[in-house]
């Protein structure tokens, strides 16, 4: 099965809470317009921005069916991430996502119970994506999170077979060597996106065409200048851009990076809640202090054209 490899950025989307911890369901046509606005060609929902361990599966299949709701007739693919700890759960996830009318699904590694080889990995990757037999299948990849440090090349060279639906990896491994081999295996045919936004530069050089980043919420014109200028063979400001986003992580990152960067979406007009335990909430003194550090560093200002 053949999918054109999606390209450019795609945002890694936050799950809006009420104050009580809830669904804000209705928070997710902001979003939308939000990501058009600035000119996203996908979004990336249910992921580790989007607090997937911290939902219930009726709420993450309640998420998943808003987004495709709200996003359909519009350029804004969506790509649902159903992965977890049980796979029948996942399979479950797929096939709504299927249903629901989703562009394409991705599943992390099992994290407690971990794959303790490549074979058992396809196998159970395999087993996910069966469930949506018509979406292209992407494989998340950030040990950083699940413990598993399996090379996801070889994923890509030997699950083929296995995963007819087989579109990519989200690779969230700051491996370079590793991501080199994976856009090998992937050729042209499957998409590698790049997954830490800190150095998103560096990687563009290797031949990376997408990346997925929670960044591109709220900072995506750096990232798109950045990109312009590399394009353009402007090495000075495409450096100058990507540290800015590095200063911008490092700067929410001082304040809890997942709490904050939902208050960001709050100073930007969007109001997403905050974080659910186990993840700390984001205090109304926090959110003034992330509003004076941001003024500082002069974030604000780098949002205009």
């Amino acid at each position: 099965m053949h999918h054109e490899p999606l390209r450019g950025l795609i945002a890694a989307a936050h799950t809006p809470f009420n104050a009580d911890g809830s669904l804000r369901i209705e928070a997710i046509e902001q979003q939308a317009e939000h990501f058009l606005r600035n000119r996203l060609s996908a979004v990336f929902i249910t992921g580790t921005t989007g607090e997937n361990h911290s939902l219930t599966a009726d709420e993450r299949r309640r998420v998943a069916t808003r987004w495709v709701e709200v996003t359909r007739g519009t350029p804004l693919r969506v790509i649902v991430h159903v992965g977890g700890n049980c796979l029948v759960e996942a399979g479950e996830l797929a096939t709504h996502a299927q249903q629901a009318g989703a562009f394409g699904i991705a599943a992390m590694a099992p994290s407690y119970f971990k794959p303790a080889d490549i074979e058992t990995l396809i196998a159970g990757t395999a087993q996910v994506a069966a469930n949506a037999p018509e979406l292209p299948f992407y494989y998340y990849d950030i040990p950083v999170m699940t413990g598993v440090k399996l090379s996801a090349a070889q994923f890509l060279e030997r699950a083929t077979d296995r995963i007819p639906t087989l579109g990519g990896v989200k690779f969230s491994n700051p491996d370079l060597a590793e991501l080199q081999l994976c856009l090998a295996a992937a050729g042209p045919e499957r998409m590698v996106a790049w997954g830490i936004d800190e150095a998103l530069l560096a990687v563009l050089a290797l031949g990376v065409t997408s990346a997925v980043g929670s960044t591109y919420n709220f900072a995506a014109p750096i990232a798109h200048r950045l990109l312009a200028a590399f394009e353009n063979g402007d090495a000075g400001q495409a450096r100058i851009e990507q540290l800015r986003l590095v200063r911008l992580v490092q700067t929410l990152s001082r304040h809890g990076y997942m709490a904050a960067s939902k208050a960001v979406m709050k100073l930007l007009g969007i109001d997403l809640g905050s974080t659910r335990l186990p993840l700390p909430a984001l205090p109304p003194p926090g959110i003034d202090a992330v509003q004076r550090d941001l003024q500082a560093l002069g974030f604000f200002d780098w949002l205009r054209p």
